[in-house]
C-alpha cells in the first residue's frame, strides 16, 4: 500500500481506490471507498466533494488498512462491517447469512405493491436476515409475519435485525424439504430459495464462493427445483383460497416453474422480470381471485 497519508478527503478517496486491487470496475471500487469512509470516519459524500482537511490517526489507518487487506482477499465488505443495507435499512449481517441483493428488494417491492393498505398475514420460508419479513412489518400493516429457516445461527441473525428494527415476528427453525408449515390461513408466502446450479459455481466470483453460505445459493443440477416443488406444495396446504406465494427464481427456469406451479393445481402465475429484464419473480395464487 502507499506510504503516502492522504490528508483530504478527496485524497481519501483516491488513496483507498489505488489501494483496492480486487478485479471489479473502477466503479465499483469507488463504491467500496465511499462506504468505507463512511463507515469509518463517518465522513459523507458532501464531505469528501468539499474536500475537508482530515488527519489520519496511527490507529485509524491501521484499522483502514487492515480492512482493505481483507477486501483485497475477496472478503465481501458487508460481512467485513458486519452490516448491509436493504430497502434504506442497515441489517447485521454473518458469514451464516446470504447478503441481500437487490433482486430481492424487487421480490418486496412487488409484495407491497399488491397489499398496500391490506392488513396480511406473512410466512417468509428461507429468512436468512429476515429483511423480508422485516421490510413487510415496517412498509405494510401486517397481522402477523411468521419466518423459518433450518439453521439455528441463521434464526439467532434475524431475531436480532427483528429487535434492532423493533418489529414482532415469529421465528421457527424447519427445514422446508422435510416439515409442513405449522401456520395456515396465510395471505402470502415469500421465499428466496437456492436456485443456482452447482454447474454455476464457475461463473460466480470468489467473494461469493470462499465467504457466503454454499447451502443458501446452490442446488443440484439434478434437481434444481427442489425447493420450489417442496414450497409450493406445503403453500397450498397453508395459504387462505385468495393467497398467494411469490418466488425469486433462477433467470433459466421461469418457464419450468411456472409450468410446475400450474400443475400442482395454482392460477394467475405470472413471471416478472428484474430490472435488468431477466425472469427475477414469479406470483401465483392458488385460486381464481
Amino acid at each position: 500500500m502507499s506510504e503516502i497519508i492522504p490528508d483530504s478527503t478527496k485524497k481519501l478517496l483516491s488513496w483507498i481506490v489505488d489501494n483496492i486491487t480486487i478485479d471489479e470496475s473502477d466503479d465499483e471500487k469507488l463504491s467500496l471507498a465511499y462506504i468505507i469512509i463512511d463507515t469509518l470516519f463517518k465522513i459523507d459524500k458532501v464531505e469528501i466533494i468539499t474536500d475537508r482537511s482530515i488527519n489520519l490517526s496511527k490507529s485509524q489507518l491501521k484499522q483502514l488498512t487492515g480492512l482493505i487487506a481483507r477486501i483485497n482477499e475477496n472478503e465481501p465488505i458487508q460481512y467485513i462491517l458486519e452490516e448491509a443495507e436493504f430497502f434504506g435499512r442497515k441489517y447485521i449481517v454473518s458469514p451464516a447469512v446470504l447478503i441481500p441483493r437487490n433482486e430481492t428488494e424487487e421480490l418486496v417491492h412487488l409484495i407491497i405493491k399488491d397489499y398496500k393498505d391490506k392488513k396480511i398475514k406473512v410466512l417468509d420460508v428461507g429468512t436468512g436476515t429476515g429483511c423480508i419479513p422485516i421490510t413487510l412489518v415496517k412498509e405494510l400493516k401486517l397481522t402477523r409475519a411468521y419466518a423459518i429457516d433450518f439453521d439455528p445461527r441463521v434464526i439467532k441473525i434475524a431475531k436480532q435485525n427483528a429487535t434492532k428494527f423493533e418489529v414482532d415476528i415469529d421465528f421457527m427453525m424447519i427445514d422446508v424439504l422435510d416439515e409442513n408449515f405449522p401456520i395456515h390461513g396465510l395471505d402470502v408466502i415469500v421465499s428466496n430459495p437456492p436456485y443456482v446450479k452447482e454447474s454455476e459455481k464457475e461463473l460466480m466470483k470468489r467473494n461469493v464462493l470462499d465467504h457466503e453460505p454454499v447451502t443458501a445459493i446452490f442446488v443440484d443440477d439434478e434437481n434444481p427445483l427442489i425447493f420450489y416443488e417442496s414450497i409450493a406444495d406445503r403453500a397450498l396446504k397453508s395459504l387462505k383460497d385468495d393467497g398467494r406465494l411469490y418466488f425469486e427464481i433462477n433467470e433459466q427456469f421461469g418457464d419450468k416453474i411456472r409450468f410446475m406451479l400450474e400443475q400442482k393445481g395454482f392460477k394467475n402465475v405470472t413471471v416478472f422480470q428484474d430490472l435488468n429484464g431477466k425472469d427475477r419473480i414469479i406470483r401465483a395464487s392458488n385460486s381464481l381471485a
